[in-house]
């Protein structure tokens, strides 16, 4: 089914983008910019959820890249009678153009302001008018991403005070509620609150509402938009939190979203691999090691298993990149929870080639281990903020490093009490039984030191879960008994239905082999 406006795209002249090299005219408006206005301005009036996805995900790129790949789309006022001067249509307008500004150009400080106000003026438009639209989860999705991406880029460059010019400190003095933490949260919770999305989630689980079935969409005539976006912001108040660095209220936040099943969250590409990553992240800060493993296991392996169908997305090069990510924080994980039997053969072996030796080397206790936590922290976690305005008052200092010093010295002060224990761990690993004097001895500690050493283990490798229940992360435990210790070792539950699925697909693949044969 090809979009009428596919055809009027390829006539674009010449003289379009023959125009665009003698610099940016924001009043120019090339043929094929119009049309595109135009047809999906159309679309969106009848509700053509499938043309608009079309021209969102893939004319607008294209576009893009021929047209306006170092220079800003044309100006809103330039499009806007070409559209009925509509509002809402304007405001999603400019919401694409400054997403473009940010992804190919550098946004100034009245650019990023702007950015602020008319995300204002779209979600009080959402938030308090009936908004008669249905738009594409991937559209959605985005809006909610960028927005918080433009939250954290903001809170980065603002922090960064030491080059900014006069004009720069009085502009900021003066919109010093623009990209305020207050409004951002506040935003992001009157969309879980107006949309009702909890109570729907909850009486989908009673069988009473279509909402994952329905991918979101409502096909009784009436709008997706504030219930998609009440959804996808709670994926976006977990990302803010874990940016502030509070884990448990993002947890909090995102608990009426079951991800253990499939959900709208995992419809789109972005928000699946966002919501997992900052769901592990604050996993592995909150010590909830066996958690974060298995939910990184289950993310690598979709990722590993459908990559190649997202070679031409727009969101293929950020798809590779937290993979990356998601092995560090998997190899940091299982450097302090062994628990590999969690992992899938699959996963498991690219990650031995991945950090194998790296892993090998953390589990010292040395300096180099230490840097190797280091160095996988800082390359996999977010890129935390500081929220609040500087004194303008002191002298003007760079404090965008700030809030990531503070993540990052929290995470090694742990990992250095973790360390202390990996020799407590080899020792359990060897013996079921051994008397407290002798393990002292073997560790050239005195027993009341060990003793010490040993509650530390226990509470080392328990942590509380979301719903308060104490939850266990070794793989080895063990109680006292007068003097003696007794090893329990967790038996690791055979799984015999992958061995064998796994065993199938090889046949499958001798079989294939052999018919080729045949043939030749």
């Amino acid at each position: 089914m090809a979009s009428n406006y596919e055809y009027e795209e390829a006539s674009a002249t010449y003289d379009d983008a023959h125009r665009q090299d003698l610099g940016y005219d924001p009043n120019f408006v090339p043929d094929s910019v119009k049309s595109f206005v135009v047809h999906l301005y159309r679309h969106i009036r009848e509700k053509n959820v499938y043309e608009i996805h079309q021209m969102y995900e893939f004319s607008f790129q294209t576009l893009s890249d021929r047209l306006f790949k170092e220079a800003p789309w044309p100006s809103v006022d330039a499009v806007a009678h070409y559209v009925d001067n509509d509002q809402v249509f304007c405001l999603l307008y400019r919401e694409m153009w400054f997403r473009h500004l940010y992804a190919r150009l550098s946004p100034t400080l009245k650019q990023r302001i702007d950015s602020w106000d008319n995300y204002c003026s779209l979600f009080q438009v959402v938030l308090h008018r009936a908004v008669n639209m249905q738009l594409p989860n991937q559209w959605l999705w985005d809006m909610v991403d960028e927005f918080v991406y433009q939250f954290q880029s903001f809170c980065q460059y603002r922090a960064k005070m030491k080059n900014k010019t006069e004009q720069e400190i009085a502009l900021l003095r003066q919109y010093d509620q623009a990209w305020n933490v207050y409004g951002v949260l506040n935003y992001l919770q009157a969309f879980v609150e107006k949309s009702n999305i909890i109570q729907i989630l909850e009486q989908e689980k009673e069988g009473l509402e279509q909402f994952t079935a329905n991918d979101g969409y409502d096909y009784s005539g009436g709008s997706n938009v504030l219930k998609v976006l009440g959804y996808f912001s709670m994926v976006g108040l977990l990302r803010v939190h874990c940016l502030l660095g509070d884990y448990q209220t993002g947890l909090k936040c995102l608990l009426p979203i079951d991800i253990s099943q499939q959900g709208v969250y995992t419809s789109v590409i972005g928000s699946h691999i966002t919501t997992i990553y900052h769901y592990g992240f604050a996993n592995l800060m909150l010590r909830r090691y066996v958690e974060a493993i298995r939910e990184f296991n289950k993310m690598l392996l979709y990722i590993y298993k459908t990559k190649q169908y997202h070679q031409k997305s727009p969101q293929y090069e950020q798809i590779l990149k937290k993979n990356e990510q998601m092995y560090a924080l998997l190899a940091i994980c299982l450097s302090l929870c062994p628990q590999v039997k969690l992992v899938e053969d699959t996963v498991n072996s690219q990650l031995r080639e991945k950090y194998g030796e790296k892993m090998a080397r953390m589990q010292r206790y040395d300096d180099e281990a230490f840097g190797l936590y280091d160095e996988l922290f800082s390359y996999a976690c977010p890129k935390f903020i500081t929220p609040s305005a500087p004194s303008f008052e002191e002298p003007l200092v760079n404090y965008n490093q700030d809030a990531y010093r503070l993540q990052l010295k929290l995470f090694l002060y742990e990992v250095k009490q973790q360390q202390l224990l990996s020799g407590v761990r080899t020792f359990l690993k060897v013996y079921s039984t051994i008397s407290l004097g002798k393990l002292a001895n073997y560790m050239e500690v005195d027993e009341p030191t060990l003793r010490t050493i040993l509650l530390t283990y226990k509470h080392k490798t328990h942590a509380v879960d979301s719903d308060g229940k104490i939850i266990s992360n070794a793989d080895v435990d063990f109680y006292i008994d007068d003097d003696m210790i007794h090893v329990v070792e967790c038996k690791p539950v055979k799984r015999y239905s992958d061995y064998f699925l796994r065993q199938i697909v090889k046949l499958e693949g001798v079989i294939n082999d052999m018919d080729r044969i045949k043939l030749d």
